[in-house]
């Protein structure tokens, strides 16, 4: 061909060449390049769930059977989840026949290092030949989700009882490993909750060691690393931040070569990322997101732990790393409540999500950037827990096939909030005296065809208001107070919801409300110290 061409024509010939290939590069190759999935909703089944609530498969103590784990694959197919991820317990001790750490050492070992005899249905049922994670996927298959197990790389529940005696506590999350080396832990003191340090090789290889027996022994669709439970990896003291991206960038080069090696023919193996949803929590942990992707992530799932929150740093997250699959995940409670006990643990009351709250959350997701949405600790609407936590609820299941389309929660009424949550919070609670102000921002993303009527702002405080006065701007512009302080929608969840006497609010007309980041001021005019513990925006 080139020899039919005279000198100008194979000239011209190669500068257009050039130019297509420049473009490829500097546009990704279109949209058509950058492979998304066919994944919109992601579902998290923690495991334990299957004994510590009461649920239609499982009545109060009753013991483990297969039936039950199926159950919780089964009440998910077919109403719009597309991956089911189970976590084995807490990522110590495996949930299925291990030849790292059988289930018959780990019991042999408690036995002598606690002098009890430990007492799980699970683990008989594994004693037994049993096995939950050839069990889930399994059922995955045969009911049309994809099987992706989530490994918890750092959990610290029950790990402070590692030195009770005739401690029976946390069988499913001690083990010989983490008992016999005291010096890979992180102390509390320094924020660890007792977790191992990642900067010591044997800590990540016995973690590693776990995830190589699942992937070669097990027929997934992917594996997800999840960073969140719980969220410290480094004496942060003793290590630089390039010390702990190399080592995490590594940690995840290996599994993604791993997926890799044991994937079938034809397959392809996806890893995700359980991370925080703020850039800020990325350094302590390791995670430069352009590298951590490059080492070999396909999926980011951007966690807040324990809640539902809205206002995060995923717009920026998704400019960052523009090709790679990103989600928001929700949960059950929205924030939590005063102990119902004294000391710690899972002993307080909690706010629950709602309808409005879901859809409001995963449309603001879509139009900023989400490829999709998750849900995890979704089935805690449940009886669990202490007494006094109560009313409990089936969980809203009817919302997971809502949650993975777009357009239809684009014509959906929203339900704006900001929470104190109780753990890390980066809005509220705020503490005002009279004269004061405390500022927010609201990122909203408008219906489809924009807003049509105003909405209504509450703000819920700690103490009964009273007689007090507290005044709002919104945009810059001043708000009327309203004094219907009504929840805007139905709400079938009761506990954490204001009283009338902990509520204000405000009318906002339809123009102050813009498709991105909008500013409330909120100043105590009159009254005594009080705190601000909620805010809600609803506009119908």
């Amino acid at each position: 061909m080139l020899e039919r061409l005279g000198e100008m024509d194979v000239l011209s010939f190669f500068c257009i060449v050039v130019l297509f290939l420049f473009s490829v590069v500097a546009h990704g190759g279109g949209e058509e390049k950058v492979d998304r999935g066919p994944y919109k909703v992601l579902f998290s089944n923690d495991t334990t769930n299957i004994l510590t609530c009461v649920s239609p498969y499982h009545k109060k103590g009753e013991p483990f059977r297969e039936k039950m784990l199926e159950a919780t694959v089964d009440e998910t197919s077919g109403i719009g989840v597309d991956i089911h991820l189970l976590q084995p317990a807490h990522g110590w001790v495996p949930w299925w026949q291990s030849k790292v750490y059988s289930i018959q050492e780990h019991h042999n070992w408690w036995k002598e290092h606690f002098k009890v005899d430990p007492r799980n249905s699970v683990h008989s049922y594994l004693l037994k030949g049993g096995d939950v994670l050839g069990a889930f996927t399994t059922r995955c298959r045969e009911r049309g989700l994809a099987p992706f197990i989530s490994l918890r790389l750092n959990d610290a529940h029950h790990l402070s009882h590692v030195g009770t005696p005739n401690n029976t506590r946390g069988v499913h999350a001690i083990c010989r490993f983490y008992a016999e080396h005291p010096e890979y832990r992180i102390d509390p003191k320094d924020g660890g909750r007792g977790v191992q340090n990642w900067a010591i090789p044997a800590v990540r290889a016995y973690k590693f060691a776990l995830i190589q027996e699942i992937c070669e022994n097990y027929d997934i669709d992917g594996l997800e690393l999840d960073f969140m439970r719980h969220p410290q990896f480094f004496r942060l003291a003793e290590t630089t931040l390039s010390e702990r991206i190399d080592i995490i960038n590594g940690f995840v080069q290996k599994v993604r070569e791993l997926l890799n090696r044991t994937t079938r023919s034809g397959q392809y193996r996806r890893l995700c990322a359980r991370i925080p949803a703020f850039l800020s929590e990325y350094n302590a942990l390791g995670i430069d997101l352009p590298s951590f992707v490059e080492a070999g992530v396909d999926m980011l799932n951007l966690s807040i732990s324990y809640f539902t929150e809205q206002q995060t740093d995923l717009p920026t997250i998704r400019k960052m790393v523009p090709e790679t699959m990103i989600y928001l995940e929700m949960t059950h409670c929205t924030m939590t409540g005063k102990r119902l006990t004294k000391g710690g643990g899972d002993n307080f009351t909690f706010r629950r999500t709602t309808d409005e709250q879901f859809y409001t959350t995963a449309n603001l997701a879509y139009a900023r950037g989400a490829d999709g949405v998750s849900v995890f600790n979704f089935v805690y609407y449940r009886e669990h827990g202490k007494p006094g936590r109560g009313p409990f609820n089936e969980p809203p299941f009817h919302i997971l096939k809502h949650i993975g389309d777009p357009e239809w929660l684009a014509c959906q009424p929203q339900h704006y909030f900001i929470s104190a949550r109780g753990y890390v919070s980066h809005h509220l609670p705020k503490k005002l005296e009279v004269g004061q102000t405390v500022s927010f921002t609201l990122d909203m993303a408008p219906l489809k065809g924009g807003w049509n009527v105003g909405g209504k702002l509450r703000i819920q405080v700690r103490e009964p208001i009273h007689n007090s006065q507290w005044q709002s701007h919104f945009n810059g512009g001043e708000l009327t107070a309203s004094s219907n302080v009504s929840e805007p929608y139905p709400n079938l969840y009761l506990p954490g919801v204001g009283h009338s006497e902990e509520l204000y609010a405000w009318t906002v007309p339809v123009n102050r409300l813009k498709d991105g980041v909008n500013t409330i001021d909120i100043t105590m005019v009159k009254g005594n110290t009080n705190e601000v513990v909620f805010l809600d925006l609803a506009v119908n």
